[in-house]
């Protein structure tokens, strides 16, 4: 077992790193005189910005402790996630995004209320709170609970995530979303070389390929598990993770609002193919080595606990400190991200829609207190993940069965004119309740065994049933209205043609066309 010790030199860096962050967040919290600027960062982020702030979003949730314990535990399976949203993310920028950023809203519940009514809107908003309280920023708050503990075994779980609470909830009353994305791209860069480091490092220390695959546990060495896998069935990458990954990473206000602040589609987009490119080299720097330290920690009381211990173990003094700073500074920005998002969301979609007209001051003064109001509720209920078997079991299960009635509605609202507002309305408001209702009597109480996978895939087509439906038995809307909201084969057309005079290297839908293949045949190689 690794000491679990930072020398002073450690913590010196420990201490600068997130003196550093919390600077960054008070000077750029000066340029934050608006809510466009608080919010979204002004509209004006370049691509890689939007990129590295994406992947540090997903990285810095629960990914990085989890993807690594879920390595441990069950094998790379669990590289599914990740590589489907490498194909989610190239799907939403070839035929989703567009919309997003052309109807300059700023919240996610917003473009339901232009493409159905405010009755979506309102629900959706309410939804939206509720998630990124008891799903993100509890899962984050967990994470770095679970780092924080090695380093002081003494202090109690709960009183470690208070203070990554109060901390968090600091720095995002200071910066805004801003602050958030500069400080997840330093972090996002501090992470993937860690990964890359402890990866060569581990495989020097078991020698060959051979050996990296005897360490993954029985069956662990394929992305496709058998049908009747508890973590991963085969089948749940059709009926869950595929359309998880349409509910994170097109639909989710808390990742959304970084592709909102884009300063033009163009940058937009190619930060979306970025972040999908970075989702593929996950497997190698944060799976593997979960995997790999198997071999040399057989017998860990906690999957979740291998990838602090192979820093600690692997990472020479200083640079220790360094990676740890990042990675706790990480989880905080997850929470920071969280937070901002939760309070646009009360902002923009119910203070600034109803009452009397306020200044930007008093909004400001709002957004800052709910976020006070946000770390608290998150705070509270981040020990509840200690009933489940890894931070990753939680997160996708909790959102498996509640998030498709969303992927629903927009996808449905996208892509079909027919669709109608009374339709989203009703389809989010009976089975977003059913579906928690099924993840608490299933995951929580058992009362039920059912794998939340195919839990998924039973909400999706309660859900899609629903949205049909009551379509069908409603009056259509007005299509003409509808065509700045609706994917159409003559919008697709007309931009090819503007496409043709680009240099390949300029033409998204080539680059996205390159990483959708490069994907299909890097997944091919673990089958």
């Amino acid at each position: 077992m690794p000491e679990f010790e930072l020398a002073t030199i450690d913590l010196v860096i420990v201490g600068l790193y997130v003196s550093m962050i919390l600077a960054i967040g008070f000077w750029v919290g000066r340029k934050s005189k608006d809510s466009e600027s608080y919010f979204l960062a002004g509209r004006g982020m370049i691509w890689p910005l939007v990129g590295f702030s994406l992947v540090s979003a997903n990285l810095s949730g629960t990914s990085y402790i989890g993807l690594a314990g879920a390595g441990y535990e069950d094998g790379i399976a669990v590289w599914n996630y990740e590589w489907m949203a490498t194909l989610v993310l190239v799907f939403f920028a070839l035929f989703i995004l567009p919309f997003y950023l052309r109807s300059r809203v700023s919240t996610m519940p917003e473009f339901l209320a232009c493409r159905y009514d405010k009755r979506s809107r309102y629900a959706f908003s309410i939804f939206s709170v509720f998630t990124a309280l008891f799903i993100d920023s509890a899962g984050a708050l967990f994470a770095g609970g679970i780092v924080l503990k090695l380093l002081f075994p003494e202090v109690p779980l709960g009183m470690l995530i208070t203070a990554m609470a109060l901390l968090g909830g600091i720095y995002v009353i200071l910066g805004g979303l801003r602050a958030v994305m500069i400080t997840d791209t330093i972090q996002a860069v501090l992470l993937y070389v860690a990964g890359a480091v402890i990866f060569f490092m581990l495989f020097r220390e078991l020698g060959s390929w051979g050996a990296v695959r005897e360490a993954a546990p029985e069956d662990g060495f394929t992305v496709f598990k058998p049908a009747d896998d508890d973590f991963l069935p085969w089948p749940g990458v059709l009926t869950g993770v595929l359309w998880l990954g349409f509910y994170y990473w097109t639909t989710n206000h808390i990742v959304m609002q970084k592709v909102l602040s884009a300063k033009s589609i163009d940058h937009g987009r190619w930060g979306v193919l970025m972040a999908g490119f970075l989702q593929l080299p996950l497997l190698f720097l944060l799976i593997l080595p979960g995997t790999m330290g198997r071999a040399l920690y057989p017998d860990l009381p906690d999957s979740d606990l291998i990838w602090p211990m192979l820093a600690f173990d692997f990472l020479p003094i200083g640079i220790r400190g360094l990676v740890l700073a990042a990675l706790v500074a990480a989880l905080m920005s997850t929470l920071d991200s969280v937070l901002n998002g939760a309070s646009s969301l009360v902002v923009n979609d119910f203070v600034k829609t109803h009452g009397k007209q306020r200044s930007e001051k008093q909004i400001l003064l709002i957004s800052r207190s709910m976020v006070g109001v946000f770390m608290v509720a998150a705070g509270l209920w981040a020990p509840v993940i200690l009933t489940f078997d890894g931070i990753v079991e939680y997160f996708q299960s909790f959102l498996g069965y509640v998030t498709m009635p969303v992927v629903v509605i927009f996808l449905g609202g996208l892509f079909w004119y027919r669709a109608t507002a009374t339709a989203a309305f009703w389809t989010l408001v009976i089975a977003a309740p059913i579906g928690l209702a099924g993840f608490l009597a299933g995951e929580i109480f058992e009362l039920y065994q059912l794998q939340f996978l195919y839990g998924a895939g039973v909400m999706l087509l309660l859900s899609l049933t629903l949205f049909v439906g009551i379509t069908l038995f409603s009056e259509p809307p007005e299509r003409e209205a509808l065509k700045e909201y609706v994917w159409s084969r003559e919008a697709w057309r007309e931009e090819s043609r503007e496409l043709a005079d680009k240099p390949l290297w300029k033409n998204y839908r080539v680059l996205a066309g390159l990483l959708a293949v490069v994907t299909v045949i890097w997944v091919a190689l673990f089958i």
